[in-house]
């Protein structure tokens, strides 16, 4: 497994080779499952864009064709990430904070490279961490951990470290914010920044050994209060709680002591009091037992949700015109074809038929062809999502169908009565049919705009499926409104 992000030079730190079994002895758990899914739903989506790129009546050309491939990159990185079960866990902080000493702390050695001056770590670095196991944790065997040390957010050249900080955070699972501190208006910005990215979040209080006790503890109250004060949509109530607010020591400054010899003399030594970073350790592998795998599944399926609609938008600047020309195309084929046709039942089934057919012709002109199984499955599931309003055109439709047959029987009975009511009935049928082909072909064209992500495998439908799973003790249940509206629903 290779990150994209500039590794440490240290051959130790390489990642240890993905388990050949992946799901622990006994079965599939839920996190299995979940995992399972979100691999498939990747790599549904890999396959869609493949199939665009390489289609010669689709293929877009010059700067779409470019951004597509850069989409595609992305998204194999991901697969290649949730294929080997790794989890990101990304620190930022203002310079001086103490970021890389935390990580290093972790690590158990010197890694990261740390000074006294502002600014040492330039660019994201990656390292793999493989922890001891410790008692409760619970860490999956197969589960590997990533840590990627950030520069400080309040260097010089600001848009450029906010859109790397930006692709950071997107890329991560779980977000380390390490203050040294009382917050400034600064790190509050920048920690209203990264909950944007609606990831789990640790606030990591570093360099308590600095602080007396007391001065210590009511710099962790406010740290606390401003967690629960914080409600508007901007804030942090969600992703801060007391849970997440966790005290270290990474790199503890030496102290001057007084030492009395035995024969009274008073000599001063300098001493480094003990590393306190155990409290974060068991914090980080406890959540990552816990949910780990759930945290990964979602973080790669909201990746893949949003190439989908990349995707999509591309495909939409593209095919719109020829789209709408289609849709109406197919309006007037099943009208008249309806109108037509003198018996009942068989109108219906061949308005069905072209319902069917406008889909697969849609899904083709998008570049995002679907099978005949997968058509029926749309075609249901607008007519059941429609509010009735496609049932009744059916309804109405084979209602209007019978009543023609009936004119068409009279019609030979007595032409000067028949022919009339059929003319005026065959009018409406085929009026009511079209509107309905209509309204089916504006429901593809909107499901295909948004990346067919809505389908059994597709990402959102996974997602949601996902978070009403959540077990309410875990720190990603209380995202899971805001992750429900960024899907646009209305709750789980």
């Amino acid at each position: 497994m290779k990150s994209e992000f500039p590794s440490a030079t240290q051959p130790s730190l390489n990642p240890p080779s993905p388990s050949t079994d992946l799901l622990p002895p006994g079965g599939h758990s839920v996190q299995d499952t979940q995992l399972t899914r979100a691999r498939a739903s990747l790599r549904q989506t890999i396959a869609r864009y493949n199939t665009y790129l390489r289609s010669a009546r689709t293929r877009p050309a010059g700067i779409i064709q470019e951004a597509l491939r850069q989409d595609l990159q992305r998204l194999n990185v991901t697969l290649n990430k949730l294929e080997n079960t790794v989890v990101r866990l990304a620190v930022f902080g203002l310079v001086s904070r103490g970021k890389s000493a935390v990580l290093n702390a972790l690590l158990g050695r010197k890694v990261l490279p740390t000074g006294p001056l502002n600014g040492v770590t330039l660019t994201p670095q990656s390292v793999f961490w493989t922890p001891e196991p410790t008692p409760g944790s619970d860490l999956p065997d197969h589960l590997q951990i990533e840590l990627i040390d950030t520069p400080g957010l309040d260097e010089i050249d600001g848009q450029t470290r906010a859109k790397m900080a930006q692709e950071v955070a997107r890329q991560a699972d779980l977000i380390l914010f390490v203050v040294s501190g009382d917050i400034t208006r600064t790190e509050y910005t920048a920690l209203c920044d990264l909950r944007r990215a609606q990831k789990p979040l640790l606030l990591v209080f570093n360099k308590i050994d600095l602080y007396p006790d007391q001065t210590r503890q009511e710099i962790y109250q406010n740290l606390q209060r401003l967690g629960a004060a914080t409600r508007d949509a901007s804030g942090l109530q969600r992703l801060l709680s007391p849970q997440e607010i966790v005290l270290v020591a990474a790199d503890p400054a030496p102290i001057q002591v007084r030492v009395e010899e035995a024969d009274g003399r008073v000599t001063y030594q300098w001493e480094t009091p003990p590393i306190v970073i155990e409290p974060l350790k068991q914090k980080i592998l406890r959540l990552l037992g816990q949910e780990g795998s759930t945290l990964l599944a979602l973080n790669a399926l909201f990746q893949a949700r949003d190439a989908e609609q990349s995707l999509a938008a591309k495909v939409v600047e593209l095919r719109s015109p020829e789209a709408e020309t289609l849709i109406w195309k197919f309006v007037r084929y099943k009208a008249i074809a309806v109108a037509l046709n003198p018996i009942a039942v068989l109108d219906v089934i061949g308005g069905t038929i072209s319902d069917l057919a406008m889909i697969r012709a849609l899904s083709e002109l998008y570049g995002l062809p679907v099978t005949r199984h997968e058509a029926q499955q749309l075609w249901r599931t607008i007519l059941l999502s429609s509010g009735g309003l496609l049932a009744t055109e059916l309804g109405s439709g084979l209602l209007l169908g019978l009543g023609k047959s009936g004119a068409a029987v009279a019609a030979g009975a007595d032409t000067s009565l028949g022919l009339p009511a059929y003319a005026a009935t065959a009018s409406l049928q085929g009026a009511v049919a079209g509107f309905g082909s209509y309204s089916v072909g504006r429901a593809i064209q909107t499901y295909l705009e948004n990346g067919c992500s809505w389908g059994p495998q597709g990402a959102s439908r996974v997602i949601q499926d996902i978070l009403g799973q959540l077990d309410s003790q875990t720190i990603i249940y209380r995202l899971r409104q805001e992750l429900s509206q960024e899907l646009g629903l209305p709750g789980v």
